[in-house]
């Protein structure tokens, strides 16, 4: 009898058969119970002609398996073989690790992650009863269920039982993409995120969003990519070809730059003018060389040549895509530094009064208080601070139990491991990392038993291998990138603590080190088999694999997972380092620019976007002669980057004369989010203001529990505790 000919009550019949198997002894009888199961959630391909029949029973016995229970026994099962410490020790002793080791925790996780996928994903024909499974499913991954702690926080100690080499045999690359849709599915992604800010902001009482960011950066389009190496060629014989003339038309260089720009500040700078920015020399991408800032223009015509060609400049979009912001502390500054400069003394925060102040003043204050922008965090903040000063008079915060919060609750206590183990993973599936003896084996779950002997073979693991790897990086980094957005919308100091964290374990080096390679060839890769795909592996006839069908790829012009991957890294950087002069100067420390001007050759707007807010923040670090080399940079930043009012950070004049205290900086963030922690999570909050019991009568009254042996002891105690104890009597007298 085929599966698709089953009434629906005779395959209610046939999982519940499958769930009782499942409970059997025999480890072999259990795992062919778990493949069937894994059968069913992959659609009963063997009885579908087409890929869409496969997807449509694969959702269709998903939802039944969820409700028949199958994931709370597939949740046993893996609590199961994660506290199975034979196979942890076999798998330590082994020299080298294969897919045999992980066969039944694969099995296990591959139905899993197929489950919460499925469910998670809600389409137009969702029958009645499957949206309510998938609220209950949520609710469910959510709340402290499992052991009292959410699912992900089981996901969360295989991945730190692995790094730390106690279980070498977990299957990592199906445990984070589980951990990542997991996470994905209880808290929301981003544009959940977008929603659930609107509705706290109203909350909180604070002005709408100026605009729907994701909306934004949809609708932005792609700036060109610097010059390509053949152009720069080209330019260099026109500009050896041009000097002959020179000393005819000495003037026509500065005509032309007069026509661009009445007021260039460079234009005085002969002598460096030739000169390339040291830093950029090593990243092969100088195609910042504006025709108007090199000796290309010697020809008479008055009139540039255009920056871009005229059908771009046509399509490209009026107006900045930005609604510009100032925060109060901006305003403050700025109404400081005028008072001292007319009046000659300040009023302190107070921002309303203009007595005295030249009327270009009162217009440029009510500009700025137009576009100021007050964010969560700075309430949280202050809310915060009101709570730490007045902890009796304010009485116990509530805290919402939002699926962020009890998360966080749950992570607190390893949250440093769970980073540490993220970040090695992080790094031993870049591709600029060198293999080395000692490092964590990600590749438990790709390796045969038997390696492979032809070059067939031999090409294809390596296409595994590095689609292996690739996909782990996309797992870490939407991982991380959503952990940091849930947390700071949580409450900043959950954020905080999390970014610290990661700062402390090397994050900001390990995501320069990951773009600096050859970002174009990572973002165009091929690792991918697309006969092998699934649906389509299972319907169709198998052709024959042969190593040019191999070395030729699909047909995509993008790695679409490897441009996630950067995109979401680019924007945990811009997390980790945003508001942080400290962490700012580890971008300029580690030489940054260039390895994100590489970045900018990837034509993709929101690729584009975060590169260049990086370059943005550490600008007036990199001196003016980089500013000179780097024109278009600095143009593509005013037209994509959100305009602070106030902020130069295109010149540099006022550059921070803090120095550069990392420690202190830290050190002053971390006292704070511990108080916090302390304040919201440790069960005796308020133990300096609890009442205390001095009068001896009532504490000398009090009765105590004492165990029931304790009358077959107390001599022994009397004697040990008490008689043999020396008294200093005379200490008694004495003044403490």
């Amino acid at each position: 009898m085929r599966w698709i000919e089953l009434t629906v009550e005779e395959q209610r019949a046939y999982v519940m058969r499958l769930l009782d198997a499942l409970e059997v002894t025999d480890r072999d009888k259990r795992l062919k119970v778990a493949r069937a199961i894994l059968y069913l959630a992959q659609g009963v391909f063997d009885e579908c002609d087409t890929e869409v029949d496969v997807l449509h029973w694969s959702r269709h016995n998903i939802f039944l398996l969820y409700d028949m229970g199958i994931f709370t026994a597939l949740l046993e099962l893996l609590s199961m073989e994660i506290d199975n410490s034979q196979a942890c020790s076999s798998a330590v002793r082994k020299p080298a690790i294969s897919l045999a080791d992980s066969t039944e925790l694969r099995v296990l996780l591959s139905i899993m992650y197929l489950m919460v996928e499925t469910i998670r994903v809600q389409t137009e024909d969702d029958r009645p009863e499957w949206i309510a499974a998938r609220e209950a499913f949520k609710n469910e991954l959510a709340s402290p269920l499992y052991n009292g702690e959410p699912f992900a926080l089981l996901l969360f100690t295989m991945v730190t039982k692995f790094c730390s080499m106690n279980a070498p045999h977990f299957p990592m690359k199906k445990v984070l993409l589980l951990l990542w849709k997991t996470i994905l599915f209880t808290l929301g992604g981003f544009e959940e995120l977008q929603e659930m800010k609107v509705r706290h902001r109203e909350r909180l009482n604070l002005s709408p969003l100026p605009e729907d960011s994701i909306k934004v950066v949809r609708a932005m389009r792609a700036a060109s990519p610097p010059a390509s190496a053949m152009e720069l060629i080209e330019q260099q014989q026109q500009q050896k070809r041009g000097r002959r003339s020179r000393r005819v038309l000495p003037l026509v260089k500065q005509d032309s730059l007069d026509t661009y720009n009445e007021r260039d500040p460079f234009k005085n700078d002969d002598a460096r003018d030739e000169e390339e920015d040291p830093e950029d020399t090593d990243s092969g991408i100088e195609g910042e060389v504006d025709p108007l800032d090199r000796d290309v223009i010697i020809q008479p015509p008055p009139p540039p040549p255009p920056l871009r060609p005229p059908t771009e400049r046509v399509n490209f979009p009026k107006g900045l895509p930005w609604a510009p912001k100032v925060r109060l502390k901006d305003i403050e500054h700025f109404l400081e530094t005028s008072r001292n400069k007319f009046i000659g003394f300040t009023l302190g925060n107070d921002t309303e009064t203009l007595v005295g102040l030249p009327r270009p003043i009162h217009e440029s204050v009510k500009t700025l208080k137009q576009h100021k922008y007050v964010s969560i965090a700075e309430v949280q903040i202050k809310r915060e601070e009101e709570l730490q000063q007045c902890p009796l008079t304010l009485g116990e915060e509530e805290v919402e139990d939002t699926p962020a919060e009890m998360l966080y609750l749950g992570m607190l206590p390893n949250l440093s491991q769970y980073v540490i183990a993220l970040l090695k993973l992080l790094l031993a599936a870049a591709p600029t990392s060198k293999a080395k003896t000692d490092s964590i084996n990600i590749l438990a779950d790709v390796l045969p038993e038997e390696m492979p002997i032809t070059v067939l073979q031999s090409m294809k693991l390596g296409i595994d291998v590095n689609r292996h790897k690739e996909i782990i990086v996309k797992a870490i980094s939407a991982l991380l990138l959503l952990l940091l957005k849930h947390f700071k919308l949580n409450h900043i100091y959950q954020f905080e603590i999390v970014s610290q964290h990661l700062v402390f374990a090397n994050c900001i080096p390990l995501i320069l080190k990951f773009f600096n390679q050859n970002i174009m060839s990572y973002i165009s890769a091929k690792n991918s088999i697309c006969v092998l795909d699934f649906p389509h592996c299972v319907v169709h006839e198998m052709p024959e694999l042969t190593a040019e069908s191999l070395e030729a790829g699909d047909s995509s012009q993008f790695c679409w997972r490897n441009l996630f991957s950067c995109i979401n890294l680019l924007r945990i950087l811009n997390k980790l380092t945003k508001w942080k002069h400290s962490r700012t100067m580890m971008l300029v420390v580690f030489k940054s620019a260039p390895i994100l001007k590489r970045a900018l050759k990837v034509k993709q707007a929101m690729m584009q976007l975060y590169v260049l807010k990086l370059l943005k923040i550490q600008t007036k670090y990199l001196g003016r002669q980089w500013r000179k080399s780097n024109m278009k940079t600095m143009s593509a930043i005013y037209q994509k980057v959100r305009h602070r009012l106030n902020d130069d950070w295109a010149y540099g004049n006022d550059i921070d004369a803090r120095p550069w205290d990392f420690q202190a900086e830290e050190c002053a963030l971390r006292e704070s989010i511990e108080k916090f922690n302390s304040r919201r999570y440790e069960r005796n909050k308020n133990g300096d203001f609890a009442p205390v019991d001095n009068c001896l009568q009532s504490v000398l009254g009090q009765r105590v529990e004492l165990p029931e042996d304790f009358h077959y002891s107390y001599e022994m105690w009397l004697e040990r505790e008490v008689f043999s104890q020396p008294i200093q009597w005379e200490g008694l007298l004495q003044n403490p």
